[in-house]
């Protein structure tokens, strides 16, 4: 199938200028120093720019919350079958410089890897939330569609989800102060030495889910216009 993209959606809306994603984020962190979670659902390219452009700044982060890695389980691995090892997970392999960079600069990282971010939206919950109407839940089926055709699969994974959960209620995912090093190949290696990250290795899908639907179902989108 063709490459998945939300553009067709997106182009609904009236074009706005944005500004510069690096700048944006350096002045934020100077207006509200050691005060700022950053939560990071992508590559780490424009968090390793930030450091680069104003080093100081960027280490008066309170702390980065992100979705990426991958310990003891890989892709697919939803802990059923015997360990097959960890993958190189998509965000840190995209840009292996730019995350070696993130977990070297010193600041608190909190990272919700594959092994405990491979929530499955089952059909179960496709049906309380696409049949709920609201803007947003309406435009979560339209999206879900688009996905669907394009990439032949039928239940997504909410990965980046749990990052932002976690930043909102850590016990969801709780984690476990491990070393890790990003290799030349993308990995997220757990090695022996001082722990430089909290790493959630488990998490409960049911209790996921429990704070997430509610959570989508009872929130109103402004009426576009």
């Amino acid at each position: 199938g063709a490459a998945f993209s939300q553009a067709r959606w997106a182009e609904r809306e009236p074009v706005r200028p944005h500004r510069d994603a690096v700048d944006l984020l350096l002045e934020m962190i100077k207006a509200h120093p050691n005060q700022i979670t950053l939560v990071a659902i992508a590559p780490l390219t424009n968090l390793a720019a930030a450091m680069d452009r104003d080093p100081a700044t960027f280490k008066k982060l309170k702390r980065i919350v992100m979705m990426g890695g991958s310990v003891r389980r890989g892709y697919d691995d939803l802990g059923y079958l015997p360990d097959r090892g960890p993958s190189a997970e998509y965000n840190i392999a995209m840009d292996i410089p730019a995350a070696q960079k993130v977990f070297a600069a010193g600041v608190p990282i909190y990272m919700m890897p594959l092994d405990s971010t491979q929530l499955k939206l089952d059909e179960v919950k496709r049906e309380i939330l696409f049949t709920h109407s609201t803007n947003l839940t309406d435009a979560l089926a339209l999206l879900y569609l688009q996905w669907s055709q394009s990439t032949k699969q039928v239940t997504p994974t909410v990965f980046d989800a749990m990052a932002m959960a976690y930043a909102i209620k850590p016990e969801l995912c709780p984690t476990t102060p491990l070393h890790i090093r990003v290799d030349e190949k993308g990995y997220t290696r757990e090695e022996s030495g001082t722990p430089n990250v909290e790493v959630c290795l488990k998490s409960d899908s049911d209790h996921f889910f429990e704070f997430y639907l509610p959570r989508i179902l009872s929130f109103e989108t402004a009426t576009k216009k």
